[in-house]
């Protein structure tokens, strides 16, 4: 009986992470980084930026970015056609479930669930414009865990 008992547990607790992981109707329970990474994303990208968890946009946004380094906001990030090829690939593969299937932003930050986290009130608009953050795309000043697809609420810190 007492199996029983931890088993109903066990699926009610399961189902109600399931409920809870749901968001504006849309599944937040995909990690936004994959168990396997890419070593020429995170040199290439990382190079530059935090190399962006490939789970923060849909497969058409990697697309669009990747089809346009040449112009990579306001910077030539041009990569070779075979190293373009394979970041790519790696990006489209572990994509965002966030977004509506048409939808194709290049910023995360233009994203409904992006913009209920980060201006609902719970931000002050002044937090951005510090030296110490500078903008809504540097995630790590306030996510440690960022790179690594950690933006749990319980460790964020915001910095001075």
């Amino acid at each position: 009986m007492n199996i029983v008992r931890l088993l109903l547990l066990a699926a009610l607790i399961a189902l109600s992470a399931g409920a809870q992981a749901k968001y504006n109707g849309e599944d937040r329970g995909k990690p936004v980084m994959p168990a396997q990474s890419n070593a020429k994303w995170l040199a290439e990208c990382g190079g530059c930026h935090m190399a962006f968890p490939p789970g923060l946009l849909p497969a058409a946004s990697w697309k669009k970015i990747m089809t346009g380094l040449d112009k990579h906001f306001d910077t030539d990030a041009s990569l070779s056609a075979p190293d373009a090829k394979e970041i790519t690939d790696y990006l489209v593969k572990y994509p965002s479930n966030r977004w509506t299937a048409s939808s194709a932003p290049l910023r995360i930050s233009d994203a409904a669930w992006f913009k209920a986290k980060h201006s609902s009130g719970e931000i002050n608009p002044a937090v951005w414009k510090r030296e110490s953050v500078k903008s809504p795309a540097n995630c790590m000043a306030c996510h440690s865990g960022a790179d690594k697809g950690d933006f749990n609420e319980n460790s964020i810190r915001i910095p001075k």
